[in-house]
């Protein structure tokens, strides 16, 4: 039986739930207080993931246009000299709802405890500028690419974006090394993360947070029958009509190479052309409503789609409006994606940017801003340290996967240019974009 994730909307505390049908006793929701009554922060309505998930068929178009742009890259690129140590200031960029921020009730009260990022800048003297310039990695990476390629500075020192995203950075010498001997914390890093493909040893890159890719369900429109593989959501005749997919190529494509038996971490060509083989099938027997970003809610709430490929943080936000929507890690397996820090070529800052990320890899400061952003933590001993601020979030399987679901998780691999170039454009023809 697949592993049911299934977080109800806010509504009365000590309900329960399932994961792999096991019943679980829950708190209060996690967007509400020890009595629930009244939010703990800021309800977003929307997953972060959702806001770069929105693009679509432009996205696509987006992307295969910069990946065929020629000479990018760094050209005989010269380190600067960081200032970090005269110049205490550090410019981050990340996505919108992405961090804790003040509760503006305790705040008036003269009670707030500070945020994470206040305690950094407490704690190192660092004044850090907090941006929130990334709402999609096409648009970021279109914003800085230019300066990037001209060998100038960007306005951001660290920033945050996804794994696939960080491979093309790297490949084309857009950021730098990190020095491990300054974040000793990196020990801390999740095992799962630490080995992924698309930065071995993770020179380049450390995980900020993470979230998984499966099946969304709506059991009401289901007609009663349990979910365990992407091969039911292509081929299953009582679903016909009724199952939407992403735009996003690595969670789609991933799901059904596991499913296939293939690992997304370490496919051939010929593997890739089986799973869209499978997928074009499904198209063209009218098995697939459509390919989506992360619009299929409305579908799924309502019941026009029934089951449809999306992600933890969509299934979230969604069940708000039907709190019976559920979301299922596949036999096969489900896909892992994370957005990382990464420092750009040229930033002077460099050490302050590594002392950011070292904070952050401390358990106790990562469960803090876990109380408030909800997605998968990458630092081993978070979970004790929640202990002490919320235990009730601890029950979610949604922000918690147990070991047994991270197991389950696989990261898709990196692509050289010409690889990226052939499975976007493999991946266009087939979601017509």
């Amino acid at each position: 039986m697949a592993p049911t994730l299934h977080r109800h909307a806010p509504r009365a505390p000590n309900r329960s739930r399932t994961i792999a049908g096991r019943p679980l006793v829950t708190g209060p929701h996690p967007l509400l207080g020890p009595s629930g009554a009244g939010p703990r922060r800021l309800p977003r309505g929307i997953s972060r993931r959702s806001l770069f998930r929105g693009a679509g068929a432009a996205g696509m178009s987006a992307l295969l246009a910069a990946c065929s742009i020629p000479g990018i890259g760094v050209s005989g690129y010269q380190p600067v000299t960081d200032t970090s140590a005269t110049d205490m200031t550090l410019n981050w960029a990340n996505w919108p709802f992405y961090i804790d921020t003040p509760d503006e009730e305790a705040a008036a009260e003269g009670e707030a405890e500070p945020t994470t990022l206040e305690k950094f800048q407490d704690e190192t003297g660092i004044t850090v500028t907090y941006t929130e310039d990334v709402n999609d990695n096409d648009s970021y990476f279109a914003k800085i690419q230019p300066q990037l390629t001209g060998g100038q500075a960007i306005a951001a020192d660290v920033f945050v974006v996804t794994d696939w995203m960080v491979a093309k950075l790297i490949r084309l010498g857009f950021v730098v090394e990190l020095d491990h001997s300054k974040i000793p914390n990196f020990a801390n890093m999740r095992e799962d993360l630490t080995q992924v493909s698309y930065d071995p040893g993770r020179k380049y890159s450390m995980t900020w947070q993470s979230g998984l890719g499966g099946i969304a369900v709506n059991p009401a429109a289901t007609g009663g029958r349990e979910i365990t593989s992407m091969d039911q959501l292509l081929t299953d005749p009582a679903l016909r009509g009724k199952v939407t997919l992403l735009t996003e190529m690595r969670d789609t494509v991933g799901l059904v190479l596991l499913d296939m038996g293939f690992d997304p971490a370490n496919f051939t060509d010929s593997q890739f052309d089986q799973a869209i083989g499978k997928l074009q099938d499904a198209v063209d027997s009218g098995q697939i409503r459509r390919f989506t970003g992360n619009d299929y809610g409305a579908d799924l709430v309502q019941g026009n789609v029934a089951a449809c490929v999306g992600w933890t943080g969509d299934v979230v936000s969604l069940q708000a409006d039907n709190p019976d929507l559920q979301f299922i890690i596949p036999d096969a397996g489900c896909t892992l994606w994370s957005d990382n820090f990464v420092v750009p070529v040229r930033s002077p800052h460099k050490e302050n940017a590594e002392k950011l990320i070292n904070f952050y890899y401390q358990p106790e400061i990562a469960a803090q801003a876990e109380a408030w952003i909800n997605y998968i933590s990458p630092v081993d001993g978070t979970a004790e340290a929640m202990e002490e601020i919320d235990p009730d979030i601890l029950e979610d399987p949604l922000v918690f996967p147990t070991e047994e679901d991270l197991a389950k998780a696989h990261v898709f691999m990196g692509l050289s240019e010409e690889q990226e170039n052939r499975c976007n454009r493999a991946f266009a023809k087939l979601t017509g974009a």
